[in-house]
């Protein structure tokens, strides 16, 4: 399994729309801080056939250091989480059955 990053995709917008390299870099870094900008105001980010980037409180719990087995509290703190659309489960699922 591979990874694609940022420049993969710049790439792939300068290949497919004809735009210049920096202008598609500078694309593909708008759109993901646009997404770090609503999560940081703690709004749901929704990409339609896509899925849904949430915000989730997680509360204090206990913890352990694996090393000592000292138990350590793990402070509160707000997550990002990401449901996927059923469009992307579908086509997921297509492709695990392939």
């Amino acid at each position: 399994m591979t990874a694609i990053t940022k420049a993969d995709m710049a790439e792939k917008l300068f290949d497919e729309l004809g735009i210049n390299k920096r202008e598609a870099k500078e694309m593909v870094d708008i759109f993901f801080e646009e997404i770090r900008e609503c999560l940081t105001e703690k709004e749901q980010v929704k990409l339609s056939g896509f899925g849904n980037f949430d915000l989730r409180e997680k509360s204090q719990r206990p913890g352990r250091n694996p090393k000592t087995g000292e138990e350590i509290p793990i402070s509160a703190r707000c997550v990002v989480t990401f449901r996927p659309g059923q469009k992307l489960k579908v086509q997921v699922e297509a492709y695990n059955e392939e």
